[in-house]
């Protein structure tokens, strides 16, 4: 469901996506920093030109059903995503306090994907109950999505939208 969502938003904002998709049935989590732009030319061509990232993760942990942790070496990027997702998912925390974020899931290793651009990122991880997978998460909708994750999405391009983008270096 993460593809899906960063997928969705990147459409929704008209901004580049690129994933790395886990097969279904694949239970072994692959960390983030041994995905190397120097062995995909995808990948590097995306970092190549990007600003800056948001990378879309699951996560689970006992006791945080509704936070969604927002690490990443971009604080300022992620304050402005925890703006936008909280005003759209009110019953919902976003951590954006490195502190409050198990070390592990801080994203914040030089070689993570999401810290590569010149203006870093964000590594959104989202609890199974927003991606639709907890038994209290709110039932999909008949395009199979359920209703928190299209405000999700809905989020997460307005944020896209509204931050700015850096000037380009004049011309000469």
């Amino acid at each position: 469901m993460t593809d899906v969502i960063a997928e969705r938003a990147a459409a929704a904002s008209d901004a580049s996506f690129y994933a790395v998709v886990h097969p279904a049935h694949e239970r072994h989590h692959l960390a983030s920093t041994r995905f190397d732009p120097a062995e995909s030319a995808a990948l590097r061509r995306f970092l190549d030109h990007v600003d800056v990232v948001v990378s879309i993760h699951g996560y689970g942990r006992h006791g945080r059903w509704l936070d969604l942790l927002a690490g990443g070496t971009n604080r300022e990027l992620a304050g402005h995503l925890a703006a936008h997702i909280g005003a759209a998912l009110p019953d919902y925390a976003v951590v954006t306090d490195l502190a409050d974020i198990p070390p592990e899931l801080r994203g914040l290793h030089r070689h993570n994907p999401v810290n590569r651009p010149p203006g870093g990122g964000v590594q959104l991880e989202l609890p199974p109950r927003v991606r639709g997978l907890a038994p209290a998460s709110p039932p999909p909708g008949d395009d199979g999505v359920s209703p928190v994750v299209h405000s999700l999405v809905a989020a997460l391009a307005a944020a896209a939208a509204t931050w700015p983008v850096p000037a380009l270096p004049p011309e000469g």
